[in-house]
């Protein structure tokens, strides 16, 4: 069974950097591509970043050189080092496969509060 196990969330304020991780078990992790969503209060879980196989990755506009996602396939772990946070990013972070729906299994997140 997968299992998602995310971590690395925090308080952090405006202008900070934190670094989340995710564990994944449970499958091949170095034949997926992953993702980090995340879902603001109010708001439905959104895609942020997108890393393939091979260490491609992908950005939405509003993260683009502030977050940076990797991976570690020899540890089935996948990264994201934000920076420049602002209040905007508060939420709960979770990562998955991008294309991964709502029906399918997630992790419990990690919470991100930016906040002065």
């Amino acid at each position: 069974q997968v299992q998602l196990v995310e971590s690395g969330g925090g308080l952090v304020q405006p202008g900070g950097s934190l670094r989340l991780s995710c564990a994944y078990s449970g499958g091949t992790f170095s034949t997926y591509a992953m993702g980090w969503f995340r879902r603001g209060p109010g708001s439905r879980r959104e895609l942020l970043a997108t890393v393939t196989r091979s260490g491609s990755t992908g950005y939405q506009d509003f993260v683009k050189g502030r977050f940076t996602i990797s991976r570690d396939n020899d540890k089935d772990t996948v990264y994201l080092q934000m920076s420049n946070l602002q209040p905007e990013d508060t939420g709960v972070y979770y990562c998955n496969k991008p294309n991964a729906a709502p029906g399918d299994f997630w992790g419990q997140g990690t919470q991100v509060t930016v906040s002065s």
